[in-house]
């Protein structure tokens, strides 16, 4: 029996992978379910965001689901101690360096997008973003000018296998789509994008069934507004990809419609899966969360992890039933409850 790890975390996370694991467990899979703190409620309840338990339960699982970590309360900790250094621990710990991203707009959420309904609706593109290196994890610190001013750095850096493995996938999730793959760098000014294309073009003579393009980071987010349906699969790396993925959602409606995957490999693996929203600390305990993308998050699960595709094509069916139905959530413009968005959900599986 597969065993499905919910680490819920801080904010409206909890409320969205309730209604996630409802929705799982409505389609009579003969899942099992494990659940362990992480991020602020984690910190709250041991000392550390990302306990030995929870590490070990990750470990365990053929799958992870997700909901989001940040907490006011903990923004004064040591940076080791703060509840998103959780994620990416456990990004660093399993392996997870490939997070899929997909963005697409769902019929009747037009006048959602902050773009107009005739280019909104061609949206349905993934973003494939490196997770494990670049600014993120690159040498870091705070130090004192020779002129006795604050400076902050964060060292940009990936290794030639690094980029090798992602574009890799890049490579492979595209024969599964268009054949179309964009590479987003800033060779122009970086010797880590440099590195970066240059991998991209070695490894592109693999894969002489795809059509390959490069585009500058600041070119590509001017073109995801003037003509987002001109991409298919986008890969880049963490910096980039973290941005160009939150603007791609709104660009398809709202954040809260936008799920993910953070993979090892194309499939197969015991990913972990997240809606691409924060903890939303502002709106927690309310029920004004949309759980669409933690919903959709648990149907890339199903399809990525457990090989379960129909499952996962029947989440994804009723959520489009859903939206297609009227059903809306605060940031969609409408007045359903969190539970009241799931219940939409199920009504139609």
């Amino acid at each position: 029996m597969p065993m499905i790890a919910i680490l819920a975390g801080d904010g409206i996370g909890p409320e969205v992978t309730a209604e996630a694991r409802r929705v799982l467990s409505a389609l009579s899979l003969d899942l099992s379910f494990g659940e362990a703190p992480v991020g602020g409620a984690a910190y709250h309840a041991t000392g550390h965001p990302l306990p030995p338990e929870t590490i070990d339960l990750a470990e365990r699982a053929d799958a992870i689901l997700f909901g989001a970590v940040g907490d006011p309360s903990c923004d004064a900790l040591p940076r080791h101690l703060r509840p998103e250094q959780a994620i990416l621990g456990l990004r660093k710990r399993l392996g997870l360096f490939a997070n899929l991203r997909p963005a697409r707009l769902f019929a009747g959420l037009e006048d959602a997008s902050a773009l107009k309904p005739e280019i909104a609706g061609r949206i349905d593109m993934v973003i494939l973003r490196e997770l494990t290196g670049d600014v993120y994890f690159g040498e870091k610190g705070m130090r004192t000018t020779a002129g006795g001013l604050r400076e902050g750095y964060d060292v940009m850096a990936y290794a030639e296998d690094e980029v090798r493995r992602i574009v890799t996938v890049g490579f492979e999730m595209a024969r599964h789509r268009k054949r179309k793959l964009c590479s987003v760098d800033k060779a122009n000014v970086l010797e880590t994008s440099q590195l970066w294309r240059d991998v991209v073009i070695e490894t592109a003579e693999d894969y002489p069934d795809i059509a390959l393009t490069h585009m500058y980071v600041d070119n590509a987010a001017m073109q995801l507004v003037r003509d987002p349906g001109q991409f298919d699969v986008v890969v880049t790396g963490n910096l980039f990809g973290d941005i160009l993925s939150d603007q791609a959602s709104m660009c398809a409606g709202s954040i809260g419609m936008l799920p993910s995957a953070s993979l090892r490999a194309w499939s197969g693996d015991n990913g972990l899966y997240e809606p691409i929203h924060g903890s939303a600390p502002d709106i927690a305990g309310q029920g004004k969360a949309n759980p669409c993308a933690a919903i959709l998050s648990a149907a890339m699960l199903l399809r990525h992890s457990l090989s379960m595709d129909a499952a996962a094509d029947r989440i994804e069916a009723a959520v489009a039933a859903a939206i297609a139905g009227g059903a809306r959530t605060a940031d969609l413009g409408g007045t359903l409850s969190t539970r009241g968005m799931a219940d939409a959900v199920l009504a139609r599986l």
